[in-house]
Parts: structure tokens; sequence; C-alpha cells
């Protein structure tokens, strides 16, 4: 009893309530085959662990917690998941992530560092990648999948 107690717990902590040091106020723009979303959301963020709380006409319409799962309303997905799901499967696992932290992506490839951050600009029979991290925006396109994020500070 002991153990079934302990497989159950370490199996659904991964999508626990979370304390967060950080709280911000962003636009957020998300385009993809599965979600489309473009308003005001709240970014929340301890170390790696993220959470997404997205809102429309003031409301909260769609949470997606990001630590060792990805956790969405519909309950929660492994990182490869959760990119088969909602955005490509032949993304990495950690690129969601790297993308909602402004971190770079695919191991750095193509990286080009300019005074206010870096592009990426990633292209391969599976993607075509421009990404871009600046001061107070974060710009992700590829154009094979049909897929856009747009994060960007709120004033």
């Amino acid at each position: 009893m002991q153990y079934l107690f302990l497989v159950f717990l370490l199996l659904f902590s991964a999508c626990s309530v979370k304390e967060y040091k950080h709280t911000k106020t962003k636009l957020i723009i998300i385009k993809s085959p599965q979600i489309k979303f473009a308003d005001l959301g709240f970014v929340r963020s301890s170390g790696t662990d993220i959470e997404l709380e997205l809102f429309m006409a003031g409301k909260c319409i769609k949470k997606i917690a990001i630590n060792k799962l990805i956790c969405v309303d519909e309950g929660c997905m492994t990182r490869s998941g959760f990119n088969t799901e909602y955005l490509s499967a032949s993304y990495p696992d950690n690129l969601f992530q790297h993308i909602v932290l402004g971190l770079p992506i695919y191991d750095a490839l193509n990286l080009v560092k300019n005074e206010r951050g870096f592009v990426q600009k990633i292209k391969n029979d599976s993607v075509d990648i421009k990404y871009k991290v600046g001061e107070k925006q974060i710009f992700f396109k590829d154009r094979k999948n049909n897929i856009i994020f747009k994060i960007k500070e709120v004033e």
C-alpha cells in the first residue's frame, strides 16, 4: 500500500500547484494547428518551471504548465507528446520551454548574437525557423509547420 501511494505521488507531482517566483504580464500570440491565441497573459516562472495563463476578455481560457511534463487543461503529457499534439513532432523536447524563457533552441544552432539578444535561422527538411530574442520581445516563426509564437513585454 505504501508503494502504491508513493507511485501515485510521483506520477501526479509534476502537475501539482507550484510556487512561482516571477510573474509578468505579457502580450502572447500563439498560432499553431491546435492553439490560436492573441491577448494578454501571465508568464510565471521559477527557474525552468513555467506557467502560461492565457486570458481573453479578462477570463482565463487556458493554462499551460511546463516542468518535467507539460500540463494543459486536458491533462499532462510528455514534452514530445505535447510537441506531437500541439506543435510539430520534429521539434526537440525542450523547444517550447526555451521559447517561453527566451533561450537558444536546437543547441544554439546558427546563433547570431546582436546588441539586444540573438537571432537563429534553422532550415532543414522538417522546419524553416526564424527565432529572434530581444530585450522586450521573443519571436518564433516556423514556415513549414505554420507555427508562430510572439511574446512581448507589456509596458
